[in-house]
């Protein structure tokens, strides 16, 4: 049954956990090829580096979703927007299970990235419509289901590709992007749009956004490369495992990713101490952590301990700065909330595909050493901005 919203009036718990589980189903849909990279390469006949160019496409699709379907949130209705990026994924997950030649894979990537912007509606949703003392609460809950639906991903596709094949996880995705539709229909409210006028003007004023405000250039481009640091890991792990000395299957790939159950754990909690805290604290602390990931998964690279305690630390420190960084860019205006949204996630998406691309050039180039300072590096640069930036 629908329910309506008012500003600033309070979003109903049911329809809260609904949008976290629906938006962890469709943030998945980026992250089932990470653990079926290896069994695509033999499938389709490619090389690693060939193989790596779809995540990297399926970044860059979402980067160009969010740049210009998210502002669509601020002009039309949101549910329209919602239920079409579904009736679109649906397509597009299954014209991946069909492609015969990785330029269709990579064709259907763009658009599975595309399409899965839909969390990124219902954040700045919950954002503008919760009580202000439960804003950072309820988008942590967001993120929370957010990091569930990745972790869920590589858990399930994993294991689906490994008894069944890759093509079947995508048969899967597209039956639950079919029924998300109808939950969409059924649930989500009608909303006012935040911006009157063209799309041509609400492009324009993206621009006005991103150049007036330092803060969210400062916070977006921050969380952006600690966002490649993340990916790059995901980028060359089945890689990495599947060689010497693992010899790991896509299942156990997949179940790496339950690792960073702690992650999700910790979101909620971070969006409940940000504002007590501080956001350059949790940028400290978040920075810090991914780097301390990376030197335990180069140290211990011959061992499961290593991947695990890494995965653990990798997936606490990016909740610490996604987290604190979006709620800080998301409280600037809330008028704007989805254009201040896409300002933030088109950069950190930019900064993911941009680690992908990294970690699998410097892969080839220099097997696990390459990808540990690709790591390294881009979570380091984001460190070094914390400590020159005021905020």
């Amino acid at each position: 049954m629908r329910q309506t919203l008012v500003e600033n009036g309070g979003v109903p718990a049911p329809l809260l956990w609904t949008l976290a589980v629906i938006a962890g189903l469709s943030v998945a849909n980026l992250y089932y090829n990470q653990p079926l990279l290896n069994r695509i390469c033999v499938d389709l006949q490619v090389s690693e580096f060939a193989a790596n160019l779809i995540p990297m496409t399926t970044q860059i699709g979402y980067a160009l979703g969010l740049l210009f379907i998210i502002p669509l949130g601020d002009l039309y209705k949101r549910r329209t927007i919602i239920v079409t990026n579904f009736v679109l994924l649906t397509v597009a997950t299954c014209c991946m299970a069909l492609s015969p030649t990785l330029h269709y894979v990579l064709a259907a990537s763009l658009v599975t990235g595309i399409c899965s912007v839909t969390p990124q509606i219902f954040i700045p949703l919950v954002s503008q419509f919760s009580l202000p003392e439960n804003k950072a609460r309820n988008v942590g809950l967001m993120l929370s289901g957010l990091l569930t639906g990745i972790l869920g991903s590589r858990v399930v596709s994993g294991v689906v590709g490994e008894y069944f094949g890759w093509r079947t996880m995508y048969y899967v995705a597209a039956v639950i992007m079919f029924l998300c539709i109808f939950v969409v229909l059924r649930l989500l409210p009608d909303m006012p749009s935040n911006f009157r006028g063209s799309y041509g003007g609400l492009m324009k004023s993206l621009v006005r956004l991103c150049l007036r405000n330092a803060t969210l250039r400062l916070v977006s481009v921050r969380a952006g490369l600690c966002f490649g640091s993340f990916l790059a890991l995901w980028a060359c792990l089945a890689f990495k495992l599947s060689g010497e000395p693992f010899h790991a299957g896509n299942n156990v790939i997949g179940m790496l990713g339950l690792c960073g159950i702690a992650g999700a754990l910790t979101a909620s909690v971070v969006g409940s101490y940000v504002r007590r805290y501080g956001v350059r604290l949790f940028n400290y602390v978040g920075a810090s952590l991914m780097i301390s990931a990376w030197i335990f998964m180069y140290f211990l690279q011959d061992s499961y301990l290593g991947y695990i305690v890494g995965i653990i630390l990798m997936d606490i420190g990016m909740q610490c700065v996604q987290i604190s960084n979006q709620t800080c860019a998301l409280s600037l205006d809330q008028h704007a909330s989805n254009r201040i949204n896409t300002i933030f996630m088109t950069i950190y998406f930019v900064g993911g595909a941009a680690g992908t691309l990294l970690a699998g050039t410097f892969w080839h180039a220099f097997s696990w050493a390459g990808v540990v300072f690709t790591g390294i590096f881009l979570a380091g640069i984001s460190l070094v901005i914390t400590i020159f930036a005021r905020k």
